[in-house]
């Protein structure tokens, strides 16, 4: 049986401290017909010559692109429209693809043609020093599918979820990093690509507008090691101003506002809508000179 191409896409900038190990992880998939994307934002350290020394021992296409930073959803985005794959899966320079990764995704979705993206479960790679920031996301995020009594089975979501009163609770990201997912390229031509305004929450914002038109499945194994250490994008952010759940907001008001709890309704309306609230405010004043 011929195998579907997977991309493995993978953005850099200053990789080369781990950059070695996720490409180790790549040579070591069980699933073999693969082509290799990566988009360097003009690294300074050794990726580049790591990247080539990479693509000369490897037995499938590596294309490596100089792309000028312009924010990690540009990046991401580069290395989509260089693939040629039915499927994309990302792989960040920090973590690792457990052997059978992309074979266990790419039978799942061969198996299940309706749904448009999986994910699965992962497990942590930690620096030796003890960071209490890193120890307190770890044990905040280590399960983000914690509102779920799916525990050992694969969780299949669609759209009720946004329906879920636990929608909008902590953990927010309910399937996973990109690194977690592989999802069939075709589908980008209806959800689009990742927003590049976002810093913080483009993965999950990207992952619901899938949700919307396609059900997600999320492996209960653990393909997946994702490193947490403090130079990743989501340490120095919490160090920043992102303006991000702002405009995660706005993107559920616009999107996906008739799919949502009656409570989200009524708090996003009222938050943008300013119609909706001058209706609530006359509706009241009504009721109130009626009992008088």
């Amino acid at each position: 049986m011929t195998q579907s191409l997977v991309s493995v896409c993978i953005p850099t900038y200053n990789g080369a401290a781990f950059l070695q190990e996720a490409l180790d992880s790549v040579m070591d998939q069980t699933y073999n017909n693969l082509e290799v994307i990566v988009s360097d934002d003009a690294s300074k350290d050794g990726t580049w010559e790591l990247l080539q020394r990479f693509r000369e021992s490897v037995p499938y296409p590596v294309h490596v692109v100089r792309h000028t930073p312009a924010g990690i959803g540009a990046n991401w985005n580069n290395t989509l429209t260089h693939s040629k794959g039915t499927y994309i899966k990302f792989l960040f320079q920090d973590d690792i693809l457990e052997p059978f990764c992309i074979e266990k995704m790419v039978s799942f979705l061969e198996t299940n043609k309706t749904y448009g993206l999986v994910a699965s479960k992962r497990d942590f790679i930690t620096e030796k020093t003890s960071d209490p920031h890193i120890d307190a996301w770890i044990e905040q995020y280590k399960n983000l599918q914690c509102q779920f009594s799916n525990e050992g089975e694969i969780l299949h979501l669609d759209r009720t979820l946004f329906a879920r009163d636990d929608f909008m609770k902590s953990p927010l990201n309910k399937i996973g990093e990109p690194p977690t997912t592989l999802f069939r390229k075709v589908i980008l031509d209806e959800i689009g690509y990742f927003d590049e305004r976002l810093k913080q929450v483009l993965d999950y914002v990207f992952y619901y507008r899938v949700l919307k038109k396609y059900p997600i499945a999320i492996l209960p194994e653990k393909l997946v090691k994702f490193r947490i250490h403090p130079n990743q994008a989501t340490n120095v952010n919490r160090s920043q101003s992102i303006p991000d759940y702002e405009e995660y907001d706005r993107i559920l008001y616009q999107e996906f506002i008739d799919l949502l709890h009656p409570w989200e309704q009524h708090r996003l309306k009222s938050k943008f809508n300013r119609w909706y609230t001058l209706q609530k405010k006359l509706k009241a004043k009504i009721k109130r000179t009626l009992r008088g």
